[in-house]
């Protein structure tokens, strides 16, 4: 590993592809969270389905969080990071979504029974071990997102394995717990959150340690996601599922990287959180060959606000008028560091700066590494250099603006991950950004954070319990494909589309319903390739229920809508789903008299008679497409195309 070839061309992505994870000795853990589909939520009677009125009106709490020790004496460490964030905690409750147990005025009420039941046949279908009894534990949250400062979980299943065909990945363990609130909100110091997802039934699936590349992550949670499906008892969109992801190589850390929503940015993720790790590994290198101690770095902080009296920085000088300070800390042999690009568009300088915030409340840090820049001028960084005593031609300065309490926290922070430097890669917990790449989330938390919950009693499972859970055991995914391939008669790509498609389980509903009506590959076709092409255009396909494809379908079956009119009738509903679906099909009936399709045919040619015979040999395609812009959807496409290749052969001659 080459430090300083790499500081002069920063590394790129397709470097990455050489990466020989063996080698590297890649370990990955995958979670995947999904919610369950049921009626309640797991300890109450609340609605599952969000919230999607205004908040004029909504019941509005406000709180704080504060830290306490475990029932062993222990004070979690990622508590501890939150509680000193010192943030008002502010909560939404909309009616009917929400009640005493989200706020956490009544006691939680009995484990939902259907909830378990699901996650039960679930954990069957990954040839779990069910346990005997199921006890609920809390697990220590305190970032807001519970009102109880905790997340209610109950282990149902242990052991498990999936096959890849890079080998059996374990599973370690299937939980059912309660999703968090839905974060709305960030005010700096106060955050917002609505109450109406906290409390919907979610099922954990962790797996060992077991994959040991990128490609085989994603073959191992699309898989999962699959089988989650298939039981028909899933919430469907965006935040109804997510990965997390624990990463670990030779000689550096297990690192946790939470929220991972979207499944084809998996692997990337692991690929830049390697790519971090190696560039981390090489600053470490690179300071021990610089002679660089950890007592050198300071625990210093100057006040240097004067310094920068008469800036041209507009960054600096019009947080000075607000009356902020500006706070400087040096991180001696650090000189040039701070620019090492660890992963695409985020530098050591970077990570440096995701401390300031999460400690501190700034708004980041300004480095040397980067200036002059910002305003900043050449003479003001010799000026800080001087007063700081540091040395120009080896150390780094960091600078932070803001109140005094929050600019000493924020250096702190940033002289402490510094420090860590000289170890390696410290353990940490990360968040996934929409481009894969991490940024810093918390500090780990520790084997304190698990505690009985003595609200809830235990469940037995009995035999009565498993004969339900049953019903919920997913197929398997090899035999899902052989069907749809021999029964249905479905190409082979496109039942992969259908199997990678969360509309998997719509397709055995809507081929039951309609039998040979409507051929099942027009109904694969639908859910995956028509569904998709209204996804890209930006339509919230979300909004499709299996009760509205149905209705859409139907009209097809009685002949009132055409093919084109079912993706019409969707892509309106989709957009604006206040309005009836009758009213749509409706709109797009193809109730058409055939003379009514003959009479249009014959004004197109009419109008167009001279260009028809001129260009005889594109005369179907411009009649076709106009007579089709005119009927606007109404009418089938076979039909009018046997209409008009009839009227044209009539008037012009036959060859059409």
């Amino acid at each position: 590993m080459k430090l300083m070839k790499s500081m002069k061309n920063d590394y790129s992505l397709s470097g990455t592809m050489d990466f020989n994870y063996d080698e590297l000795g890649l370990r990955v853990g995958l979670e995947v969270h999904q919610q369950l589909d049921t009626k309640a939520k797991l300890f109450c009677k609340c609605s599952t389905k969000l919230y999607e009125g205004s908040f004029e009106g909504v019941a509005r709490i406000e709180r704080y969080l504060r830290v306490t020790k475990s029932e062993i004496g222990e004070v979690d460490p990622a508590a501890v990071f939150e509680f000193m964030k010192g943030k008002k905690i502010i909560y939404l409750a909309p009616s009917n979504h929400t009640c005493g147990v989200e706020l956490d005025e009544e006691p939680p009420h009995e484990l939902n029974r259907e909830a378990l039941e699901i996650a039960l046949g679930i954990a069957m279908g990954f040839k779990s071990k069910v346990v005997d009894e199921v006890h609920v534990m809390r697990k220590i949250v305190v970032d807001g997102s519970n009102t109880t400062g905790f997340q209610r979980t109950a282990i149902i299943a242990l052991g498990g394995e999936l096959d890849d065909d890079e080998g059996i990945v374990r599973i370690q363990t299937i939980c059912l717990e309660e999703d968090s609130a839905r974060k709305i909100d960030d005010l700096g110091d106060a955050v917002v959150y609505n109450l109406d997802r906290l409390g919907i039934p979610l099922i954990e699936i962790a797996t060992a340690p077991d994959i040991k590349s990128p490609e085989q992550a994603l073959r191992v949670a699309s898989k999962i996601g699959l089988m989650l499906r298939l039981t028909n008892k899933v919430k469907r969109g965006l935040g109804t599922i997510r990965q997390d992801l624990n990463i670990s190589i030779k000689d550096g850390a297990k690192i946790e990287i939470k929220g991972v929503q979207r499944l084809e940015l998996l692997p990337k993720v692991i690929m830049y959180e390697v790519l971090r790790q190696l560039k981390l590994l090489e600053i470490k290198n690179e300071l021990i060959r610089r002679g660089v101690r950890e007592e050198d770095i300071q625990d210093r902080i100057y006040d240097v606000t004067n310094l920068f009296r008469d800036t041209k920085s507009r960054l600096i000088s019009g947080n000075v008028s607000k009356g902020y300070k500006v706070y400087a800390a040096c991180l001696k042999g650090f000189k040039g560091l701070l620019k090492l690009e660890l992963q695409p568009g985020r530098r050591f300088g970077t990570e440096l700066s995701d401390y300031a915030r999460q400690w501190g409340g700034t708004s980041g840090i300004i480095h040397t590494d980067e200036l002059p820049a910002y305003g900043i001028s050449h003479d003001e960084v010799l000026e800080l250099y001087k007063y700081l005593g540091a040395n120009i031609e080896s150390d780094a300065i960091v600078l932070t603006v803001g109140p005094e309490d929050r600019c000493i926290n924020a250096l702190r922070a940033v002289i402490n991950r510094a420090k860590e430097a000289l170890r390696g890669i410290p353990k940490e917990t990360r968040a996934a950004n929409e481009d894969g790449t991490t940024r810093y989330m918390r500090p780990q938390p520790g084997a304190a954070r698990m505690y009985p919950e003595t609200d809830v009693p235990p469940v037995k499972i009995d035999e009565r319990i498993i004969k339900e859970a049953l019903k919920y055991v997913p197929k398997d995914p090899g035999s899902v494909y052989d069907e749809l391939v021999r029964k249905y008669s479905l190409s082979q790509e496109l039942s992969r589309q259908l199997l990678r498609s969360p509309y998997i389980t719509y397709f055995y509903e809507l081929v039951q319903e309609f039998g040979d009506e409507i051929p099942p590959q027009y109904v694969a076709s639908l859910l995956t390739i028509h569904i998709g092409s209204l996804r890209n255009e930006g339509v919230p396909v979300e909004n499709l229920s299996i009760e509205v494809i149905k209705h859409a379908l139907n009209a097809l079956r009685q002949g009132r809508l055409s093919r084109d009119g079912v993706i019409n009738v969707l892509r309106e509903y989709a957009l604006d789903n206040r309005r009836p679906i009758s009213e749509l099909i409706e709109k797009y009936s193809t109730a058409l008299d055939i003379k009514y399709i003959y009479d249009a045919v014959h004004r197109v040619i009419d109008s167009n008679i001279d260009e028809l015979v001129k260009r005889k040999d594109k005369a179907f395609n411009i009649v076709m497409g106009r007579v089709m812009n005119e009927l606007r959807g109404k009418a089938d496409g076979k039909l009018v195309a046997e209409v008009v290749k009839k009227v044209l052969n009539e008037r012009l001659g036959h060859g059409y």
